[in-house]
């Protein structure tokens, strides 16, 4: 469960820390008092989108940090699979926020990606907001409520998995089913591209080979005088001794004497090692002038190969790597086209058997959710009668459709509010307030297949008031008798039943807004149900009132 939120510089909240409790946590506050950030604050921690100006005026910097108390399994293999360590029961998320767009993001200390940090929060938040309930109106979204109430993930993992191999076949088919003329054209094309870069005969490495020896040719004076020089200080010239010459000569005058300076010899083999290594480099010399004589290829013939290797590159790619992979692939689509026959009749194959799969195991979905369908019909429905609809009638419309992502089935809720009122689609149909209801109970009914520790309501009191106001805090309380519930209300009832009460409150002072967030104790609260209660006078009666309101919620 989420135990503490510390929040720095989000909109109007400079600096605050909220330690949560087990069970329903109510955030109450004047409208206008930062209610909405908390959440906002929820949400940025939690990897989602969040707008620069959610940053404090005239701070650079914002951070969120959230703590959480024995992760459910599901949120410590996310974890682990990306490296982080839970061993001590607790985890940490944390997101900085600036000015330039480029935050960061940590989870146990460690950095962490915005995505991953989305991935692990699904497991350990769900937030439903108004924003959801209205998602109510978009019947393309009921399918998958049937298919949590009855633990179908695999088995549409599974649907998908052979829908989307056919859906790849069909492509490829359509691909391979051009008309006769159509695929002439092709052949010929792909025939003229082979032959092209084929009589081209090009390999990795030859443009750098190339340009290396136009940059030899087109500097070959340069080197040839340097190498002759070179050659001429080495072996001398018609009138003059080279440097090979001179220490020959040094190593037989040496050699007349080391009988009589015995201490010589040593420096006699040196000159003659010298001597040997200066006749070897007079040979090198004299090989590479030879050899910046003889070249190959002349200067035009290689200009010419790198205009070939760059005008072919315009058509086939920059490199010639990118152009020996065109012919491959070029090769390969052209076989295929001249094997149109052949290959068309085993793709259709195929195709034709991806398709059969899956068309049963979609209609193996279908059988499933139409039982489900029944279950969670009637469960919604007794979670309605409970939240002040006692009339409600709620079906599933399922009817066949193609094949889609989620199967064969277009469903659709509908919901009729009064008695002897036809169900109709929800938008036709439900208000604000029953919305808000009907999410709950959808919520309720799925509790135990989300694994996800904490709640989060979001004004789900919208549109509501009196009895109804009441039982939907009830079940916000029995719902959190299995979980942590956070809930943001305007409701005194709702608020009288938590067992945590958090008031959101603004001050302004030296001309800035400020918002804090204080846990209140029996006192404080019976003061904010009797203000929610009672406006801007708050009498006695209102204060007895309340503390009566606190007690029986407290049963």
């Amino acid at each position: 469960m989420l135990t503490n939120l510390y929040i720095e510089n989000i909109a109007v909240i400079e600096k605050t820390s909220i330690d949560f409790t087990e069970g329903l946590n109510v955030m109450t506050g004047e409208t206008g008092a930062g209610k909405s950030i908390v959440i906002d604050s929820i949400n940025a921690v939690l990897g989602n989108r969040t707008p620069r100006d959610l940053i404090r005026s005239g701070a650079d910097t914002a951070l969120v940090c959230a703590e959480f108390t024995d992760p459910s399994q599901k949120a410590v293999d996310a974890l682990r699979e990306y490296g982080f360590d839970t061993d001590d029961g607790s985890v940490i998320l944390q997101r900085e926020l600036n000015t330039s767009g480029k935050g960061k993001c940590r989870i146990n200390g460690r950095p962490a990606s915005v995505s991953i940090l989305k991935e692990v929060g699904a497991y350990l938040i769900n937030i439903h907001g108004q924003h959801e309930s209205y998602e109510l109106m978009s019947p393309d979204l009921h399918i998958t409520y049937i298919d949590k109430l009855g633990n179908l993930h695999d088995d549409v993992e599974a649907y998908r998995e052979v829908f989307q191999r056919y859906k790849s076949l069909r492509a490829e088919l359509n691909k391979a089913q051009l008309d006769d003329s159509e695929r002439a054209r092709k052949i010929d094309l792909l025939t003229y591209q082979i032959n092209e870069l084929e009589e081209a005969e090009l390999y990795v490495g030859e443009y750098e080979e190339l340009t290396e020896q136009r940059n030899l040719l087109e500097n070959r004076e340069r080197i040839a005088e340097a190498l002759n020089e070179t050659r001429e200080a080495l072996n001398g010239g018609e009138d003059t001794d080279g440097a090979v010459q001179a220490l020959e000569q040094a190593c037989s005058a040496l050699s007349n004497i080391t009988d009589f300076l015995p201490e010589a010899d040593a420096l006699l083999q040196r000159l003659q090692s010298a001597a040997y290594e200066l006749e070897d480099c007079a040979g090198e010399v004299t090989g590479l002038l030879d050899d910046s004589e003889s070249d190959e290829y002349s200067l035009e013939e290689i200009e010419d190969r790198l205009d070939l290797i760059r005008r072919l590159g315009r058509k086939y790619g920059v490199t010639i790597e990118e152009m020996l992979a065109f012919l491959e692939n070029a090769r390969k689509e052209l076989d295929t086209l001249e094997r149109y026959a052949e290959n068309r009749e085993a793709l259709e194959a195929d195709c034709q058997a991806a398709l059969r799969q899956a068309k049963i195991l979609a209609k193996n979905l279908s059988d499933r959710r139409r039982e489900i369908s029944v279950q969670f019909s009637s469960a919604v429905r007794e979670e309605m009668t409970f939240l002040d609809m006692p009339n409600v009638q709620l079906v599933i419309r399922q009817e066949s459709c193609e094949l889609n992502s989620f199967g064969c089935d277009d469903m659709e809720i509908l919901i009729s509010t009064n008695p002897g009122e036809a169900p109709k689609p929800v938008s036709k149909i439900a208000s604000g307030g029953e919305l808000s209801r009907m999410m709950l109970a959808i919520k309720n009914v799925l509790a135990d297949k989300d694994d996800i520790d904490t709640l989060i309501f979001d004004e789900v009191d919208t549109g509501i008031s009196g009895s109804a106001a009441q039982k939907v805090g009830l079940k916000l309380r029995e719902v959190s008798k299995s979980r942590q519930v956070l809930c943001v209300t305007h409701l005194a009832q709702i608020a009288a039943l938590a067992n945590g009460h958090y008031k959101i409150h603004k001050d302004v002072a030296d001309g800035k807004t400020y918002t804090s967030v204080d846990k209140l104790d029996r006192t404080g609260r019976i003061g904010e149900l009797a203000r929610i209660i009672g406006g801007v006078e708050i009498t006695q009666a209102t204060l007895d009132y309340a503390a009566e309101m606190l007690k029986n919620g407290a049963q």
